[in-house]
């Protein structure tokens, strides 16, 4: 089985990207599920139904959110009517947020269950991480009653995120961090078999700062005085993610490399042939 999972998706320029290349990469990879994280996908803050449909219409099996996921108003009633639409699953018991922080996905003939998390460090405080993941990976135990299992943590801290990893090592087949836009370069499978990547980057303009217009980034940063609001850069975009192989009779993953395509970085695209 093989899945893909692209990251944080930074306004029109990285939904036209994912829209362009995303069909001919999965013909050609033969790609089984892919996941997007959308979390930044409406003009940089939160997603919409119309924003969504664009990503699923380009390929995307799911989409993840995170610390952004409430930024558009409409996303409270949509996500109650999309169950590929993912929130973070730590919410404290007595917030009951709309729609769901983790879905079993049928897709030919395998159940691949997503989960989405976010991290504590340095984010909104919401409940531990480590409990909600083990909670949800409990209720639906790899080959017991998923054949893969894949979890999106949405963290700043790259040793949250690393810790989350070894914690759910083999006992699940791909972790991948989100949130920090910056693809990291140790795409590797863990000591018990499950795939793994500290942040997948983004998808969008990557002359910019985090997918942000560069101009308006450095004045809010330099000047330290109300300025004007964040706007995606609008250049060409990358997009950037992870291919994973995951053995059907284990769960567990057999290889992961990263996939870029488009302009601003050195373009990666696999041979999984």
């Amino acid at each position: 089985m093989k899945i893909a999972f692209f990251g944080d998706v930074v306004g029109r320029p990285g939904r036209d990207i994912l829209s362009a290349r995303l069909p001919s990469i999965r013909e050609k990879l033969g790609l089984d599920f892919v996941c997007v994280n959308g979390e930044n996908a409406a003009g940089g803050f939160g997603i919409t139904q119309s924003v969504a449909s664009e990503i699923f219409d380009a390929g995307a099996d799911c989409i993840t959110l995170g610390n952004h996921e409430w930024d558009q108003r409409e996303a409270l009633t949509y996500i109650e009517r999309e169950p590929r639409l993912l929130r973070v699953c730590n919410y404290p018991p007595l917030t009951n947020p709309p729609g769901r922080g983790a879905q079993l996905f049928n897709v030919g003939g395998y159940n691949i269950l997503v989960v989405s998390v976010m991290g504590r460090l340095y984010m909104d405080s919401l409940d531990c991480a480590y409990s909600a993941v083990e909670r949800e990976v409990s209720a639906c135990p790899l080959k017991e009653m998923a054949d893969a299992i894949i979890i999106d943590v949405h963290a700043e801290a790259s040793g949250e995120k690393q810790g989350i990893g070894h914690f759910l090592d083999g006992r699940v087949s791909l972790v991948v961090g989100t949130h920090t836009h910056v693809p990291t370069a140790d795409a590797r499978i863990l000591q018990h078999g499950t795939g793994f990547i500290t942040d997948l980057g983004m998808c969008g303009d990557y002359d910019s700062v985090l997918g942000m217009n560069k101009e308006i980034s450095v004045r809010r940063q330099s000047v330290r005085l109300p300025h004007q609001r964040h706007e995606p850069a609008m250049g060409q975009a990358m997009a950037c993610g992870v291919i994973a192989q995951i053995d059907i009779k284990t769960g567990l993953c057999t290889r992961i490399e990263p996939i870029r395509f488009g302009n601003g970085l050195v373009e990666v695209v696999p041979d999984f042939s």
